[in-house]
């Protein structure tokens, strides 16, 4: 008989919490700025939203006591529902991710969560159990996990040349499995200066602080207190100097903190069948994917990055990677990964997926091509600026500064772009670059793309070039595009796209 369990008790105290964290603003508006002002809103304000958190108190409960789930050796089965019974079954073979998050509130509590991603459609497209005791998140891991080794396990049965009892074989095989658990990258920490450098999470000291003053603001009067501290600092020279001085180390330092925070204890590592991220100081955060679940792989640079020689690698998959109300941003492979080391660990995690770095380019024609489509963002905003003619620095007739600074940028991008765009068609593998000021590099199989459309307009006929669209499972879907290949390229690629038949296989499980 299959267990039934309801969520861990503690579920009702986190979406309490939630609530408040949400609510906090309204909060001190209604009971503390201005717990003294008896107008009819504030008043009748106070009762609505007590009325609001003891029922979201009561429907949290309900939710509790109404929520169940149970396991068995395939399957998930959960039910839900206050009033309408929903009742649903997930087979562990079509989980594709399994997604831990701790936060600083469970770490308090010794608790976690954990989310097993599919790839079905639709708002229940996943297992969470948002709050849970690690044993119980080990527990059902586990049933994925051995649900997934099953048919090795049949096959370890079956044969017995070697004389050892299965479950031998199999611990064996588990034995081996765990050995083979490979750490590819921990950032050091130039590393992480890199990252706060790159990610200018120093220049967000400023905008909170200024933030934080403006909503005070709003219920203390404190321009009268700092009038007077901010009339003598600006008086010497020399303390605005030391003020300055003080604010940038200030922001600098908070943004090696951010970093550290975000970035710290990240961890790369993969075994022979799946790859494990790993991240966080004060809330910790896991994600795992098995390498065949791997739809693809999308590499960027941002124009800072690429001055820096770095690029930040994603995992493209069919599952989602959030876990709650909360990204994960966790399918990133440490976001600031120097670009031959990014290269070399995609070797080494999928050894199907090798980056070859000698494309092709496009012909020189398609930048004619690009130069000479029309922008109707240009259009658009040189009607407007003529339309309202604004000032800027307070100079008359300098609409046309701006006209020309925004089709200059235009123009660059398309250069850019051209320069960028690169593609190449290696054994079963696609690659495909593009993008101006930020570039992407996409990779992925034959046999993960789903759908390819080619196209061609009237001045792309006239120069011999087309325009190709890939569309690879994922959540959502994922679309690649590469625009003004020439005809040769997109007949050779119905040809190599045509081979995929020989390679997919019909997913016959249940």
């Amino acid at each position: 008989m299959i267990a039934i369990r309801r969520h861990h008790p503690a579920t009702v105290l986190f979406k309490i919490g939630k609530l408040l964290r949400n609510s906090i603003f309204i909060i001190l508006v209604l009971f503390v700025f201005q717990a003294n002002n008896s107008s009819t809103l504030f008043v009748y304000g106070r009762y609505a939203f007590l009325l609001f958190f003891l029922w979201s108190l009561v429907s949290a409960v309900l939710n509790w006591l109404t929520t169940t789930y149970a396991l068995d050796d395939q399957r998930f089965y959960l039910r839900r529902g206050i009033f309408n019974k929903t009742d649903q079954s997930i087979p562990f073979s079509k989980v594709q991710n399994i997604n831990r998050h701790t936060s600083f509130s469970h770490r308090l509590l010794g608790l976690t969560s954990i989310s097993f991603e599919t790839g079905i459609a639709g708002e229940d497209s996943s297992v969470k159990f948002e709050v849970t005791t690690k044993k119980e998140v080990l527990r059902l891991e586990s049933a994925v996990q051995e649900h997934k080794e099953s048919l090795v396990t049949e096959q370890l049965t079956s044969e017995d040349d070697t004389g050892a009892t299965p479950a031998t074989e199999h611990e064996q095989a588990t034995q081996k499995q765990l050995e083979e658990h490979i750490i590819h990258f921990q950032p050091t920490r130039r590393d992480l200066l890199k990252a706060s450098m790159t990610s200018f999470s120093f220049l967000l000291l400023v905008p909170l602080l200024a933030s934080l003053y403006y909503n005070v603001s709003e219920f203390v009067s404190l321009e009268e207190r700092l009038d007077g501290i901010g009339a003598s600092l600006l008086a010497s020279p020399w303390m605005i100097a030391i003020v300055a001085i003080l604010i940038i180390l200030a922001s600098f330092l908070f943004g090696i903190l951010h970093s550290f925070i975000k970035y710290g204890k990240y961890e790369i590592s993969s075994d022979s069948q799946r790859v494990y991220i790993k991240k966080g100081v004060l809330s910790h955060a896991s994600f795992s994917i098995a390498k065949e679940r791997v739809q693809a792989i999308e590499i960027t640079q941002s124009f800072t990055k690429r001055i820096l020689g770095l690029a930040e690698v994603k995992l493209i998959s069919a599952g989602s990677l959030s876990l709650g109300s909360e990204e994960l941003n966790i399918s990133s492979l440490y976001p600031f990964l120097p670009k031959k080391k990014a290269y070399a660990i995609v070797s080494e995690l999928l050894p199907g997926y090798r980056i070859q770095e000698d494309m092709q380019r496009l012909p020189r024609r398609a930048l004619w091509v690009r130069m000479l489509k029309p922008s109707w963002l240009w259009l658009i905003a040189t009607a407007l600026l003529f339309y309202f003619q604004p000032k800027f620095l307070g100079i008359d007739n300098t609409w046309w500064i701006a006209s020309s600074v925004l089709l200059l940028l235009i123009l660059a991008s398309r250069i850019l772009d051209f320069l960028h765009t690169r593609y190449c068609l290696h054994d079963e593998l696609i690659q495909l670059k593009n993008g101006g000021f930020t570039s992407t590099l996409f990779v992925t199989k034959r046999e993960k793309i789903i759908e390819v459309e080619i196209k061609q307009n009237r001045i792309q006929r006239a120069f011999g070039l087309s325009s190709l669209q890939t569309v690879t499972r994922a959540r959502p879907i994922h679309t690649s595009y590469l625009e003004d290949i020439p005809d040769s390229l997109a007949s050779t690629f119905r040809h190599w796209y045509r081979e995929r038949s020989k390679e997919v296989k019909l997913d016959t499980t249940n």
